[in-house]
């Protein structure tokens, strides 16, 4: 073999190498871009707005009012929507359809397919006979009764320092953050009857859903430890759950306030301190 004709193959083979230690090298970098910690504080689960196609097949552990919550729906529409009738019995295998004019699927066609799911709703008090304004002084009104939806009239939900605002902006940030101790307790803002606990929203880990009103929800997200049970009632500064850090990355409350539904504002709800 000529002198030229060697010095081409080893240019060649030395070409040859220097492209696959290239290709390997951005391979690795790829990789090492994603081998990093993956973001927990993940919402894209609960949509801002609600979700107006497609459907949902309700899992053992789901409630109305959490599919409502994770899909941006006010819970009396969703039930509207699917023809679901108070107590708001759902299944799991039921569909929960989300597109308009889709057929509605009764919950008795699907009850035999296992245990229902039952959203707890307090029994209807019995009607007394109305009494003059007169009658009901107002210092006997308790302090720790709280009218849901009345600002100012909320309180925290717990101590510490407020990490995260709500911002309109994004759909990760739907209400607040508080930091913490592990194991700090966590109060309702107000009164109410619990409608979800449990940790199959993704993104709030040990979660709390408290039902205020037809208008008002609140959401107690990242707890150690819960509390209360779904159908329990509560009252406004009754300890719920122990903050912790399940579903994200440091010890914390993340607190929505949810009207009809939509996302709002906590600040425009809490006291000032």
């Amino acid at each position: 073999m000529k002198p030229v004709q060697i010095i081409s193959s080893v240019k060649q083979n030395f070409n040859f190498k220097l492209l696959c230690l290239l290709v390997v090298s951005s391979v690795l970098v790829a990789c090492a871009g994603n081998s990093g910690k993956a973001p927990v504080l993940d919402r894209s689960h609960a949509a801002r707005t609600p979700v107006t196609s497609g459907y949902y097949i309700v899992k053992r552990g789901d409630t109305l009012y959490s599919i409502a919550f994770r899909y941006g729906w006010d819970w009396r529409a969703l039930a509207a929507r699917n023809g679901i009738r108070a107590p708001y019995t759902i299944v799991p295998g039921q569909r929960i359809n989300f597109s308009a004019g889709t057929a509605v699927q009764s919950t008795r066609a699907v009850a035999h397919k296992a245990p229902a799911v039952r959203l707890s709703q307090p029994a209807p008090a019995a009607k007394a006979a109305p009494k003059p304004i007169a009658s009901a002084p107002k210092s006997k009104v308790k302090p720790a009764s709280v009218a849901a939806g009345q600002q100012g009239k909320w309180l925290w939900p717990t101590e510490g320092k407020l990490i995260s605002v709500f911002s309109s902006n994004t759909s990760l940030n739907k209400g607040v953050d508080i930091a913490g101790k592990l194991g700090q307790s966590i109060v309702a803002t107000a009164d109410g009857s619990v409608v979800y606990a449990g940790s199959g929203l993704r993104g709030y880990g040990e979660l709390v859903i408290i039902k205020h009103n037809d208008t008002f929800i609140s959401a107690y997200g990242h707890n150690r430890r819960l509390l209360v049970k779904e159908g329990q009632t509560v009252k406004a500064g009754q300890t719920i759950a122990e903050m912790g850090s399940t579903g994200t990355d440091q010890v914390k409350l993340h607190f929505e306030i949810r009207r009809q539904g939509k996302p709002v504002d906590p600040m425009q709800y809490l006291p000032q301190r």
